[in-house]
Protein backbone atom coordinates (compact mmCIF):
# COMPACT_ATOMS: atom_id res chain seq x y z
CA UNK A 1 0.00 0.00 0.00
CA UNK A 2 1.33 3.86 -0.95
CA UNK A 3 1.70 6.20 1.45
CA UNK A 4 -0.85 8.10 -0.09
CA UNK A 5 -3.12 5.11 0.56
CA UNK A 6 -2.37 4.77 3.65
CA UNK A 7 -2.51 8.27 4.11
CA UNK A 8 -6.44 8.56 3.12
CA UNK A 9 -7.43 5.61 4.94
CA UNK A 10 -5.77 7.25 8.56
CA UNK A 11 -7.69 10.69 7.93
CA UNK A 12 -11.16 9.31 6.10
CA UNK A 13 -13.94 8.27 7.13
CA UNK A 14 -15.91 5.88 4.88
CA UNK A 15 -12.87 5.81 1.98
CA UNK A 16 -13.33 3.92 -0.60
CA UNK A 17 -10.79 1.47 0.09
CA UNK A 18 -12.52 -1.48 -2.78
CA UNK A 19 -12.50 0.72 -5.90
CA UNK A 20 -15.73 -0.70 -7.09
CA UNK A 21 -17.61 -0.46 -3.70
CA UNK A 22 -18.81 2.96 -2.69
CA UNK A 23 -19.51 3.06 0.91
CA UNK A 24 -23.28 4.58 1.60
CA UNK A 25 -22.27 6.48 4.48
CA UNK A 26 -20.24 8.68 2.17
CA UNK A 27 -23.78 10.24 0.76
CA UNK A 28 -25.53 11.27 4.44
CA UNK A 29 -23.04 11.30 6.83
CA UNK A 30 -22.42 14.94 8.32
CA UNK A 31 -18.92 14.38 9.55
CA UNK A 32 -18.07 13.36 5.62
CA UNK A 33 -20.13 16.15 4.42
CA UNK A 34 -17.93 18.87 7.06
CA UNK A 35 -14.62 17.16 5.58
CA UNK A 36 -15.91 18.08 2.02
CA UNK A 37 -16.51 21.73 2.86
CA UNK A 38 -13.50 22.06 4.73
CA UNK A 39 -11.12 20.26 2.35
CA UNK A 40 -12.45 19.59 -1.13
CA UNK A 41 -14.35 22.77 -2.19
CA UNK A 42 -11.66 25.53 -1.30
CA UNK A 43 -9.12 23.75 -2.78
CA UNK A 44 -11.07 22.90 -6.60
CA UNK A 45 -11.29 24.73 -9.70
CA UNK A 46 -15.60 25.40 -9.72
CA UNK A 47 -17.70 26.95 -12.34
CA UNK A 48 -18.71 30.38 -11.00
CA UNK A 49 -20.60 31.81 -13.76
CA UNK A 50 -20.73 32.25 -17.96
CA UNK A 51 -19.57 35.12 -19.22
CA UNK A 52 -23.09 35.67 -20.56
CA UNK A 53 -23.55 37.19 -17.08
CA UNK A 54 -20.81 39.16 -17.27
CA UNK A 55 -20.81 40.65 -20.40
CA UNK A 56 -20.82 45.00 -19.62
CA UNK A 57 -18.23 46.28 -17.59
CA UNK A 58 -19.74 46.49 -14.07
CA UNK A 59 -21.61 43.30 -14.47
CA UNK A 60 -21.54 40.87 -11.40
CA UNK A 61 -21.97 37.79 -10.25
CA UNK A 62 -22.53 36.40 -6.76
CA UNK A 63 -21.39 32.87 -6.50
CA UNK A 64 -22.36 31.15 -3.10
CA UNK A 65 -21.40 27.07 -2.15
CA UNK A 66 -21.58 26.36 1.20
CA UNK A 67 -20.25 29.23 3.57
CA UNK A 68 -18.16 30.82 0.89
CA UNK A 69 -19.60 34.00 -0.85
CA UNK A 70 -17.85 34.99 -4.04
CA UNK A 71 -18.08 38.28 -6.39
CA UNK A 72 -17.20 37.99 -9.89
CA UNK A 73 -16.71 41.26 -11.73
CA UNK A 74 -16.00 42.51 -15.08
CA UNK A 75 -13.43 44.91 -14.37
CA UNK A 76 -13.66 46.05 -18.54
CA UNK A 77 -13.78 44.56 -21.21
CA UNK A 78 -10.34 42.13 -20.94
CA UNK A 79 -10.57 41.34 -17.19
CA UNK A 80 -12.00 39.24 -14.99
CA UNK A 81 -11.69 39.78 -11.28
CA UNK A 82 -13.10 37.40 -8.14
CA UNK A 83 -13.38 38.71 -4.71
CA UNK A 84 -14.67 37.45 -1.10
CA UNK A 85 -17.80 38.97 -0.77
CA UNK A 86 -17.34 41.13 2.65
CA UNK A 87 -16.65 44.16 3.62
CA UNK A 88 -13.08 45.29 5.55
CA UNK A 89 -14.27 46.90 7.91
CA UNK A 90 -16.71 44.65 9.85
CA UNK A 91 -17.33 41.70 7.22
CA UNK A 92 -20.98 42.73 6.25
CA UNK A 93 -21.63 41.46 2.81
CA UNK A 94 -21.16 44.10 -0.25
CA UNK A 95 -23.78 42.76 -2.59
CA UNK A 96 -27.01 40.19 -1.48
CA UNK A 97 -27.34 39.22 -5.53
CA UNK A 98 -26.12 39.60 -8.81
CA UNK A 99 -26.30 42.88 -10.46
CA UNK A 100 -24.53 45.92 -12.40
CA UNK A 101 -22.26 48.69 -10.20
CA UNK A 102 -20.12 51.36 -12.73
CA UNK A 103 -18.58 52.74 -9.74
CA UNK A 104 -17.62 49.53 -7.74
CA UNK A 105 -18.97 48.47 -4.25
CA UNK A 106 -20.08 50.34 -1.34
CA UNK A 107 -20.86 48.65 1.93
CA UNK A 108 -24.60 49.58 2.93
CA UNK A 109 -23.55 49.49 7.16
CA UNK A 110 -20.76 52.45 7.29
CA UNK A 111 -19.93 53.31 3.35
CA UNK A 112 -16.88 52.43 2.56
CA UNK A 113 -16.13 52.33 -1.25
CA UNK A 114 -14.23 49.69 -3.47
CA UNK A 115 -13.78 50.66 -7.24
CA UNK A 116 -14.25 47.47 -10.13
CA UNK A 117 -11.00 46.55 -9.46
CA UNK A 118 -11.31 45.77 -5.61
CA UNK A 119 -9.53 48.41 -4.61
CA UNK A 120 -10.46 50.39 -1.47
CA UNK A 121 -11.19 53.95 -2.59
CA UNK A 122 -12.99 55.42 0.66
CA UNK A 123 -12.98 55.17 4.61
CA UNK A 124 -15.27 57.36 6.45
CA UNK A 125 -14.02 59.10 9.35
CA UNK A 126 -10.12 57.39 8.82
CA UNK A 127 -8.47 59.62 11.41
CA UNK A 128 -10.29 57.72 13.88
CA UNK A 129 -8.44 54.77 13.06
CA UNK A 130 -4.56 54.06 14.49
CA UNK A 131 -2.57 53.90 11.43
CA UNK A 132 -1.55 50.54 11.56
CA UNK A 133 -5.16 49.72 12.00
CA UNK A 134 -6.09 51.17 8.07
CA UNK A 135 -3.03 49.72 6.22
CA UNK A 136 -3.73 50.25 2.32
CA UNK A 137 -2.49 46.85 1.39
CA UNK A 138 -5.29 45.09 3.84
CA UNK A 139 -8.41 47.17 3.28
CA UNK A 140 -8.51 46.02 -0.66
CA UNK A 141 -10.89 42.82 -1.17
CA UNK A 142 -9.74 39.89 -0.89
CA UNK A 143 -8.99 38.18 -4.19
CA UNK A 144 -10.05 34.86 -5.31
CA UNK A 145 -7.95 33.10 -8.60
CA UNK A 146 -10.21 33.66 -11.49
CA UNK A 147 -9.76 31.81 -14.64
CA UNK A 148 -11.97 31.58 -17.94
CA UNK A 149 -12.14 28.74 -20.10
CA UNK A 150 -14.83 28.38 -22.39
CA UNK A 151 -16.35 31.22 -21.89
CA UNK A 152 -16.74 30.60 -18.38
CA UNK A 153 -15.19 32.10 -15.35
CA UNK A 154 -14.10 29.20 -13.01
CA UNK A 155 -12.72 30.58 -9.34
CA UNK A 156 -10.67 28.56 -6.90
CA UNK A 157 -10.30 29.43 -3.29
CA UNK A 158 -6.55 28.13 -3.46
CA UNK A 159 -4.28 30.98 -4.26
CA UNK A 160 -1.71 28.39 -4.92
CA UNK A 161 -3.88 26.08 -7.04
CA UNK A 162 -2.70 24.48 -10.14
CA UNK A 163 -3.96 26.64 -13.50
CA UNK A 164 -7.49 26.20 -14.15
CA UNK A 165 -6.27 24.51 -18.16
CA UNK A 166 -3.98 22.24 -16.34
CA UNK A 167 -6.64 20.93 -14.12
CA UNK A 168 -9.24 20.32 -16.66
CA UNK A 169 -7.23 17.91 -18.40
CA UNK A 170 -8.74 15.68 -20.98
CA UNK A 171 -11.78 17.11 -20.43
CA UNK A 172 -10.67 20.31 -22.08
CA UNK A 173 -8.90 18.55 -24.65
CA UNK A 174 -12.13 16.66 -25.87
CA UNK A 175 -14.38 20.14 -25.51
CA UNK A 176 -11.92 22.61 -27.49
CA UNK A 177 -12.53 20.49 -30.59
CA UNK A 178 -16.18 22.23 -29.90
CA UNK A 179 -15.07 25.87 -30.08
CA UNK A 180 -17.00 26.09 -26.89
CA UNK A 181 -16.29 29.49 -26.52
CA UNK A 182 -18.96 30.24 -28.76
CA UNK A 183 -21.71 28.86 -27.26
CA UNK A 184 -24.33 31.27 -25.52
CA UNK A 185 -27.27 31.11 -23.31
CA UNK A 186 -30.93 30.10 -24.69
CA UNK A 187 -31.77 29.68 -21.08
CA UNK A 188 -30.98 28.51 -17.39
CA UNK A 189 -33.09 26.47 -15.06
CA UNK A 190 -32.72 25.57 -11.56
CA UNK A 191 -33.87 22.64 -9.41
CA UNK A 192 -33.56 21.48 -5.63
CA UNK A 193 -32.83 18.17 -5.25
CA UNK A 194 -33.56 16.13 -2.07
CA UNK A 195 -30.23 14.02 -2.47
CA UNK A 196 -26.75 14.58 -1.98
CA UNK A 197 -24.85 16.57 -4.55
CA UNK A 198 -22.67 13.53 -4.97
CA UNK A 199 -25.85 11.22 -6.13
CA UNK A 200 -26.52 14.04 -8.67
CA UNK A 201 -23.22 13.61 -10.03
CA UNK A 202 -23.31 10.34 -10.19
CA UNK A 203 -26.72 9.93 -12.38
CA UNK A 204 -24.75 11.79 -15.22
CA UNK A 205 -21.66 10.03 -14.85
CA UNK A 206 -23.07 6.51 -16.70
CA UNK A 207 -24.96 5.48 -20.23
CA UNK A 208 -25.86 2.33 -18.18
CA UNK A 209 -29.68 4.03 -17.12
CA UNK A 210 -30.84 4.97 -20.15
CA UNK A 211 -32.82 2.11 -20.91
CA UNK A 212 -34.44 1.72 -18.52
CA UNK A 213 -34.50 5.16 -16.61
CA UNK A 214 -35.16 6.67 -20.54
CA UNK A 215 -36.90 4.41 -22.59
CA UNK A 216 -37.89 6.98 -25.11
CA UNK A 217 -34.31 7.19 -26.47
CA UNK A 218 -34.11 3.52 -27.80
CA UNK A 219 -35.96 1.34 -30.47
CA UNK A 220 -37.77 -1.52 -28.92
CA UNK A 221 -35.36 -4.11 -29.03
CA UNK A 222 -31.89 -2.50 -28.34
CA UNK A 223 -30.11 -3.43 -25.27
CA UNK A 224 -29.24 -1.28 -22.59
CA UNK A 225 -25.29 -0.71 -23.83
CA UNK A 226 -26.97 1.42 -26.38
CA UNK A 227 -27.31 4.33 -24.06
CA UNK A 228 -23.37 4.15 -24.17
CA UNK A 229 -24.26 5.76 -27.71
CA UNK A 230 -25.55 8.97 -26.76
CA UNK A 231 -24.12 9.30 -23.08
CA UNK A 232 -20.16 8.70 -23.85
CA UNK A 233 -18.53 5.71 -24.87
CA UNK A 234 -19.56 5.12 -28.74
CA UNK A 235 -18.69 1.47 -29.16
CA UNK A 236 -18.07 -0.26 -32.32
CA UNK A 237 -21.77 -1.36 -33.33
CA UNK A 238 -22.48 1.79 -33.25
CA UNK A 239 -21.57 3.26 -36.44
CA UNK A 240 -23.08 7.29 -35.63
CA UNK A 241 -24.42 9.23 -33.07
CA UNK A 242 -27.87 8.56 -33.55
CA UNK A 243 -29.50 5.23 -31.48
CA UNK A 244 -31.69 4.23 -34.43
CA UNK A 245 -28.39 3.19 -36.48
CA UNK A 246 -28.01 0.14 -34.18
CA UNK A 247 -28.69 -3.04 -35.32
CA UNK A 248 -31.15 -4.42 -32.68
CA UNK A 249 -33.58 -7.67 -33.56
CA UNK A 250 -35.84 -4.53 -34.20
CA UNK A 251 -34.72 -2.92 -37.51
CA UNK A 252 -36.88 -3.79 -40.29
CA UNK A 253 -34.96 -6.25 -43.27
CA UNK A 254 -37.06 -4.39 -45.62
CA UNK A 255 -35.34 -1.51 -45.59
CA UNK A 256 -37.09 1.83 -46.44
CA UNK A 257 -34.31 4.87 -46.71
CA UNK A 258 -37.07 7.54 -46.03
CA UNK A 259 -38.53 5.42 -42.46
CA UNK A 260 -34.54 5.38 -41.73
CA UNK A 261 -34.14 8.90 -41.99
CA UNK A 262 -37.55 9.60 -40.18
CA UNK A 263 -36.63 7.10 -37.20
CA UNK A 264 -33.41 9.45 -37.14
CA UNK A 265 -34.82 12.96 -37.20
CA UNK A 266 -37.75 11.11 -34.04
CA UNK A 267 -34.98 10.40 -31.92
CA UNK A 268 -33.50 14.10 -32.52
CA UNK A 269 -37.14 15.50 -31.59
CA UNK A 270 -37.06 13.16 -28.41
CA UNK A 271 -33.48 14.74 -27.12
CA UNK A 272 -34.98 18.43 -28.03
CA UNK A 273 -38.27 17.75 -26.07
CA UNK A 274 -37.60 20.26 -23.16
CA UNK A 275 -34.40 20.53 -23.77
CA UNK A 276 -33.06 22.49 -26.45
CA UNK A 277 -29.47 22.76 -26.54
CA UNK A 278 -28.71 18.18 -26.39
CA UNK A 279 -30.04 18.94 -29.84
CA UNK A 280 -31.21 22.08 -31.45
CA UNK A 281 -34.36 22.50 -33.51
CA UNK A 282 -32.36 24.37 -35.36
CA UNK A 283 -30.75 21.34 -36.42
CA UNK A 284 -33.26 18.99 -36.38
CA UNK A 285 -34.85 21.58 -39.29
CA UNK A 286 -31.77 21.23 -41.23
CA UNK A 287 -32.11 17.21 -40.90
CA UNK A 288 -35.56 17.41 -42.03
CA UNK A 289 -34.26 19.27 -45.49
CA UNK A 290 -32.65 15.39 -45.99
CA UNK A 291 -35.66 13.17 -45.74
CA UNK A 292 -35.77 12.61 -49.28
CA UNK A 293 -32.51 11.87 -49.44
CA UNK A 294 -30.80 8.56 -51.43
CA UNK A 295 -29.67 5.89 -48.77
CA UNK A 296 -27.74 2.61 -49.20
CA UNK A 297 -29.78 -0.53 -48.79
CA UNK A 298 -28.04 -1.68 -45.95
CA UNK A 299 -28.48 -0.14 -42.57
CA UNK A 300 -25.13 0.37 -41.14
CA UNK A 301 -23.90 2.15 -44.38
CA UNK A 302 -26.88 3.86 -44.53
CA UNK A 303 -26.29 5.06 -41.12
CA UNK A 304 -23.17 5.88 -42.09
CA UNK A 305 -23.97 7.83 -45.24
CA UNK A 306 -27.15 9.96 -43.41
CA UNK A 307 -24.66 11.17 -40.30
CA UNK A 308 -22.10 12.28 -42.63
CA UNK A 309 -24.68 14.12 -44.28
CA UNK A 310 -26.42 15.68 -41.61
CA UNK A 311 -23.19 16.65 -39.98
CA UNK A 312 -22.37 18.58 -43.37
CA UNK A 313 -25.85 20.18 -43.47
CA UNK A 314 -25.43 21.41 -40.01
CA UNK A 315 -21.72 22.81 -40.51
CA UNK A 316 -22.57 24.79 -43.04
CA UNK A 317 -26.16 26.47 -41.81
CA UNK A 318 -23.55 27.55 -39.31
CA UNK A 319 -21.20 28.75 -41.19
CA UNK A 320 -23.64 30.89 -43.22
CA UNK A 321 -24.59 32.53 -39.84
CA UNK A 322 -21.36 33.60 -39.93
CA UNK A 323 -20.19 31.20 -36.90
CA UNK A 324 -17.60 29.03 -36.43
CA UNK A 325 -19.10 25.23 -35.54
CA UNK A 326 -16.97 22.20 -34.92
CA UNK A 327 -15.95 19.71 -37.88
CA UNK A 328 -18.70 17.29 -36.86
CA UNK A 329 -17.25 14.70 -39.03
CA UNK A 330 -13.85 15.00 -37.55
CA UNK A 331 -14.99 14.15 -34.29
CA UNK A 332 -17.23 11.68 -35.79
CA UNK A 333 -14.22 10.05 -37.01
CA UNK A 334 -12.38 10.16 -33.55
CA UNK A 335 -15.07 9.23 -31.80
CA UNK A 336 -15.79 12.37 -30.02
CA UNK A 337 -19.54 12.79 -31.66
CA UNK A 338 -21.65 13.48 -28.89
CA UNK A 339 -21.54 12.10 -25.23
CA UNK A 340 -21.68 14.11 -21.94
CA UNK A 341 -18.10 15.20 -20.15
CA UNK A 342 -17.25 15.75 -16.63
CA UNK A 343 -15.29 18.26 -15.46
CA UNK A 344 -14.16 17.61 -11.78
CA UNK A 345 -15.65 18.20 -8.75
CA UNK A 346 -19.80 19.24 -10.50
CA UNK A 347 -19.62 20.31 -14.24
CA UNK A 348 -21.14 19.14 -17.34
CA UNK A 349 -20.91 19.61 -20.70
CA UNK A 350 -23.06 17.44 -23.16
CA UNK A 351 -22.21 19.06 -27.19
CA UNK A 352 -24.53 17.75 -29.81
CA UNK A 353 -24.40 18.96 -33.23
CA UNK A 354 -23.45 22.71 -32.73
CA UNK A 355 -25.12 23.08 -29.73
CA UNK A 356 -24.92 21.92 -26.02
CA UNK A 357 -26.42 20.80 -22.46
CA UNK A 358 -24.36 22.04 -19.47
CA UNK A 359 -25.26 20.82 -16.11
CA UNK A 360 -23.69 22.46 -12.49
CA UNK A 361 -24.02 20.93 -8.85
CA UNK A 362 -23.67 22.16 -5.82
CA UNK A 363 -24.48 21.19 -2.01
CA UNK A 364 -27.27 22.81 -0.11
CA UNK A 365 -27.15 20.09 2.85
CA UNK A 366 -25.65 16.67 3.54
CA UNK A 367 -28.89 15.10 1.70
CA UNK A 368 -30.02 18.11 -0.65
CA UNK A 369 -28.65 19.40 -3.60
CA UNK A 370 -28.71 22.27 -6.31
CA UNK A 371 -28.83 21.19 -9.91
CA UNK A 372 -28.43 23.63 -12.73
CA UNK A 373 -29.09 23.44 -16.36
CA UNK A 374 -27.92 25.56 -19.49
CA UNK A 375 -29.46 25.07 -23.30
CA UNK A 376 -26.81 26.78 -25.37
CA UNK A 377 -26.20 27.34 -28.91
CA UNK A 378 -24.76 29.52 -31.52
CA UNK A 379 -26.05 32.68 -33.17
CA UNK A 380 -25.84 34.75 -35.95
CA UNK A 381 -22.10 36.43 -35.49
CA UNK A 382 -22.39 40.21 -34.03
CA UNK A 383 -26.00 39.15 -32.49
CA UNK A 384 -26.30 40.43 -28.98
CA UNK A 385 -27.44 38.49 -27.05
CA UNK A 386 -29.59 39.39 -23.25
CA UNK A 387 -28.06 38.77 -20.12
CA UNK A 388 -29.53 35.81 -18.94
CA UNK A 389 -31.83 36.07 -15.52
CA UNK A 390 -30.44 33.60 -12.14
CA UNK A 391 -33.32 30.81 -12.14
CA UNK A 392 -35.59 30.64 -9.42
CA UNK A 393 -35.03 27.22 -8.53
CA UNK A 394 -37.94 24.95 -8.38
CA UNK A 395 -38.60 21.20 -6.75
CA UNK A 396 -36.99 19.13 -8.85
CA UNK A 397 -40.78 17.01 -8.75
CA UNK A 398 -42.37 19.80 -10.43
CA UNK A 399 -44.00 19.21 -13.61
CA UNK A 400 -42.56 21.83 -16.01
CA UNK A 401 -39.01 19.45 -16.15
CA UNK A 402 -38.77 18.00 -19.47
CA UNK A 403 -38.57 14.42 -19.55
CA UNK A 404 -35.17 13.35 -19.65
CA UNK A 405 -34.36 15.70 -16.42
CA UNK A 406 -37.60 14.85 -14.64
CA UNK A 407 -36.76 11.15 -15.21
CA UNK A 408 -33.69 11.18 -13.91
CA UNK A 409 -34.83 13.23 -10.95
CA UNK A 410 -37.53 10.56 -9.96
CA UNK A 411 -34.62 8.47 -9.17
CA UNK A 412 -32.30 10.38 -7.04
CA UNK A 413 -34.80 10.88 -4.10
CA UNK A 414 -35.67 7.47 -3.85
CA UNK A 415 -32.15 6.36 -4.21
CA UNK A 416 -31.04 9.07 -1.02
CA UNK A 417 -33.83 7.22 0.62
CA UNK A 418 -32.49 3.67 0.21
CA UNK A 419 -29.14 4.58 1.39
CA UNK A 420 -30.44 4.61 5.15
CA UNK A 421 -32.45 1.25 4.61
CA UNK A 422 -29.19 -0.70 5.76
CA UNK A 423 -27.36 -0.38 2.32
CA UNK A 424 -23.74 -0.68 2.64
CA UNK A 425 -22.09 -0.25 -0.23
CA UNK A 426 -22.57 0.58 -3.99
CA UNK A 427 -22.03 -2.24 -6.26
CA UNK A 428 -20.63 -0.69 -9.35
CA UNK A 429 -19.84 -2.38 -12.60
CA UNK A 430 -16.11 -1.41 -12.57
CA UNK A 431 -15.86 -1.68 -17.09
CA UNK A 432 -18.55 1.41 -17.43
CA UNK A 433 -19.21 2.79 -13.93
CA UNK A 434 -15.77 3.33 -13.40
CA UNK A 435 -15.91 6.88 -13.26
CA UNK A 436 -18.00 7.09 -9.72
CA UNK A 437 -15.00 4.84 -8.54
CA UNK A 438 -12.81 7.71 -9.69
CA UNK A 439 -13.97 10.70 -9.20
CA UNK A 440 -15.16 9.44 -5.40
CA UNK A 441 -11.74 8.25 -4.92
CA UNK A 442 -10.22 11.51 -5.97
CA UNK A 443 -12.36 13.49 -3.45
CA UNK A 444 -10.53 10.94 -0.65
CA UNK A 445 -7.53 12.19 -2.25
CA UNK A 446 -8.54 16.21 -1.56
CA UNK A 447 -10.05 14.95 1.78
CA UNK A 448 -6.78 13.70 3.15
CA UNK A 449 -4.82 16.51 1.94
CA UNK A 450 -2.53 14.69 -0.38
CA UNK A 451 0.29 16.54 -2.35
CA UNK A 452 -0.89 18.68 -5.37
CA UNK A 453 0.54 17.02 -7.60
CA UNK A 454 -0.82 13.56 -6.72
CA UNK A 455 -3.76 15.12 -6.99
CA UNK A 456 -3.38 17.39 -10.20
CA UNK A 457 -2.83 14.28 -11.85
CA UNK A 458 -5.61 12.24 -10.57
CA UNK A 459 -8.21 15.35 -11.93
CA UNK A 460 -6.55 15.18 -15.17
CA UNK A 461 -7.31 11.95 -15.39
CA UNK A 462 -10.54 11.68 -14.13
CA UNK A 463 -11.92 14.97 -16.12
CA UNK A 464 -13.14 13.69 -18.98
CA UNK A 465 -15.72 11.24 -21.09
CA UNK A 466 -18.03 9.12 -18.67
CA UNK A 467 -18.69 5.36 -18.95
CA UNK A 468 -14.74 4.36 -18.70
CA UNK A 469 -13.76 2.35 -16.76
CA UNK A 470 -11.73 2.13 -13.34
CA UNK A 471 -8.56 3.33 -13.36
CA UNK A 472 -5.22 3.56 -10.77
CA UNK A 473 -5.19 7.60 -9.78
CA UNK A 474 -1.95 6.48 -8.02
CA UNK A 475 -3.49 6.19 -4.88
Amino acid sequence: MSSNSEQIRARVPHAVTRPDRIPAARYYDPEFYELEKQYLWPRVWQMACRLDEIQRPGDYVLYENLDQSIIVMRVDDTTIKAFHNHCRHRGVQLVTRSGHSSGGFICPFHGWRWNRGGENTFVFTPEGYAPDNLCADELNLVPVRCEVWAHCAFINLDMDAPPLRASLGHFAERMELWNPEELRVEWWKAARIPCNWKLAMEAFQEGYHVAMTHPQLLPPGVTNRAGDAFYGRIPEEYVTRQLWTTMGPAMKMDFNAREFAEMNIHFMKELNRGMAGMTHMQEIEVAETLVDMDLPSNPMEAGAVWNRAVNDAVMKHYEKMGANPPDLNALDAMGLASGVNFAFPHFFLLPTYGSASSYRIRPLGPEECLFELWSLTRYPAGEERPRPDEPKPVPSSDPSWPPIPAQDYANLPRQQKGLHAGFEFMRLAAEFEGLISNYQRLIDGYLAELPKEALLAAVQHVSGPIDVPVRDLGF
